[in-house]
């Protein structure tokens, strides 16, 4: 899944994972994920498609602002395995562990304006635009304009 999701021309610019990764650089990836929470950088999930019994994406629930009681949410599908409704379901499904942690109030997700299928998968989590933050990141050395999504405790 790593070295599929590497081949994507936007991921190696959201996160560690190199663009055509080798089976050594997708490696050293997947143990940067095992890591995460003992790094204290949050939760790092595999997504698995039932149907394939296999991984097929990840998600992160990523904790540097739980201080003030938000978190922030990343997902990646392999290009295969996309337009499937897997990304919504590992949303909901990762929103429902976030609010098993007493300090969490707010989740958010940051997504660029042209990507319709991530902003669907949130919406279909039941994630609300709040707005757009221009120029908000850096991505593959460019700064970039961000939908912001988020979604409370119920």
């Amino acid at each position: 899944m790593a070295m599929e999701l590497s081949q994507d021309p936007y991921v190696p610019k959201t996160g560690t994972l190199p663009g055509h990764a080798t089976a050594e650089q997708a490696g050293q990836w997947i143990q940067r994920q095992q890591n995460r929470l003992t790094d204290g950088a949050g939760f790092a999930f595999a997504v698995i498609a039932r149907d394939q019994e296999r991984c097929v994406g990840f998600m992160g629930l990523w904790l540097q602002d739980l201080a003030a009681g938000r978190a922030q949410l990343g997902y990646g599908i392999a290009p295969p395995f996309r337009g499937h409704g897997l990304a919504s379901d590992a949303v909901h499904a990762v929103t429902a562990f976030g609010w098993t942690i007493p300090d969490l109030h707010r989740i958010e997700l940051y997504i660029e304006p042209w990507n319709t299928a991530s902003f669907k998968a949130a919406e279909n989590a039941g994630y609300l635009r709040e707005g757009l933050l221009r120029s908000h990141q850096e991505l593959g050395g460019e700064r970039r304009d961000m939908l912001i999504y988020a979604t409370l405790r119920p």
